[in-house]
């Protein structure tokens, strides 16, 4: 009898300590459950701000790029309008500036005979006016030609000395003849290139080809038309003197 209430003691505690052991698990659980709780929150919390962020940096780019559109926009528009503007005054002065036919080719003639041959300013007129154009209509082409006329003028210092002899004083004056300037004739005289003392040479030549002349009358002739002393001495020489 004993021993069998030994036993059921045995029993009764093992049962105890069965259920507070059941209690103690319990109460973990739910220890763990209530701490895991507040981050279960606070994952949502996190995930729900974020999205608000994503959500407000959305708007923010699609502003940003509906206010850069119509920068853009407005910008391009401006551009088109001044462009359109400018091609109106283009336009506008192009007609203001209308050139008469007459001069058009008064110019256009001008052209063409300075691709063949050398003019002054004033010959250049002249012979535009020789071919019926009026003196408005010559002085244009000779204004808008785009010569330059000590260029005109060296070119025909050099044309003159292909045909015949000139000594520096005669060829300035023969320029200025043709309508040159004084400083154009100069121009061509000093940049023709010439050697006097041949030109002298060439000129009592051609004196003694049409007439006889002695030594002294020859000099004297040569220095008549210009050329020095020496130029005259070197050219009697040259010719048997």
């Amino acid at each position: 009898m004993l021993c069998l209430n030994c036993n059921a003691k045995k029993n009764r505690v093992s049962v105890i300590i069965g259920c507070v052991a059941l209690l103690l698990i319990a109460g973990t659980a739910c220890g763990n459950n209530k701490n895991e709780t507040p981050a279960v929150t606070e994952t949502v919390e996190t995930t729900a701000a974020t999205m608000t962020t994503a959500a407000e940096t959305t708007t923010t780019t699609a502003e940003t790029t509906t206010e850069a559109e119509t920068t853009t926009t407005t910008e391009t528009t401006t551009t088109a309008a001044e462009t359109t503007k400018k091609k109106k005054e283009t336009t506008t002065t192009a007609k203001s500036e209308e050139v008469p036919l007459g001069k058009l080719n008064a110019l256009e003639q001008a052209l063409s005979y300075l691709e063949y041959s050398s003019f002054s300013y004033t010959s250049l007129v002249e012979q535009l006016e020789f071919h019926g154009y009026s003196h408005d209509e010559a002085v244009y082409g000779a204004d808008n030609c785009g010569a330059d006329w000590r260029e005109q003028a060296l070119k025909s210092s050099k044309s003159y000395l292909d045909t015949s002899s000139f000594s520096y004083t005669s060829l300035v004056e023969q320029l200025e003849f043709s309508g040159f300037t004084h400083d154009e004739a100069v121009y061509g005289a000093d940049n023709c290139g010439a050697d006097w003392n041949e030109q002298a040479a060439k000129q009592a030549q051609s004196y003694l080809d049409t007439m006889s002349f002695s030594k002294q009358e020859l000099i004297e002739q040569l220095e008549f038309g210009g050329f020095t002393a020496e130029q005259a001495a070197y050219g009697a020489s040259a010719v048997g003197y």
